[in-house]
């Protein structure tokens, strides 16, 4: 097949069924970009109007910190803080954050976290974690961080970031973390 040929079939138009196929799924993404809108607008309202529940409240609560966006807010509140854990670990286990021992006749080793939770909640935890150590560098739980960490490699400072992401207890308790910084009014 020569070069020729191949141009001048694409200047042929579309086929039938092929023109309303595409005019379908662009229809349907058109719907589903609609949808997305919408929720986005819901989801963003909950921090401006009144709390009705105890969910909205904890957002509205999250988002007062600086660093917190209201997506990250959601999304904790949402999957993970709507339910009661006993303590840090529950809720890390839960997030997916909770350590794989491998243990093999002598072999004792850690395996690091084991991802088995539930995904949202553990990478949005993990992204606040490294964005809590931007935007709130003076509170105790990057200093303890920092000082952790100080003349280690970045495998080592990824897996003490684990620990810093569990321990979130600000929506739950409304203790707000010692050093920690609100957003300023705007």
């Amino acid at each position: 097949m020569s070069s020729g040929s191949i141009a001048n079939r694409s200047c042929e138009p579309l086929a039938p069924n092929a023109r309303a196929k595409i005019v379908r799924l662009l229809a349907r993404l058109e719907l589903v970009l609609a949808q997305i809108a919408e929720l986005e607008r819901e989801r963003d309202a909950v921090v401006e109007t009144e709390a009705s529940d105890k969910a909205s409240k904890m957002i509205q609560q999250l988002t007062k910190l600086r660093g917190i966006s209201v997506r990250s807010a959601t999304v904790l509140v949402r999957e993970a803080f709507v339910r009661r854990f006993a303590n840090g670990k529950a809720l890390g286990s839960y997030a997916g954050l909770a350590s794989s021992p491998y243990s093999s006749g002598r072999i004792d080793r850690e395996q690091g976290i084991g991802k088995a939770g539930n995904r949202r909640v553990r990478t949005v935890m993990v992204e606040l974690a490294w964005l809590w150590t931007r935007y709130q560098p003076a509170s105790a739980q990057v200093c303890w961080f920092r000082e952790r960490v100080r003349s280690t490699g970045q495998r080592v400072r990824k897996i003490v970031l684990v620990a810093l992401a569990r321990l979130w207890r600000f929506a739950i308790d409304g203790v707000l973390p010692e050093g920690a910084v609100l957003k300023s009014a705007i």
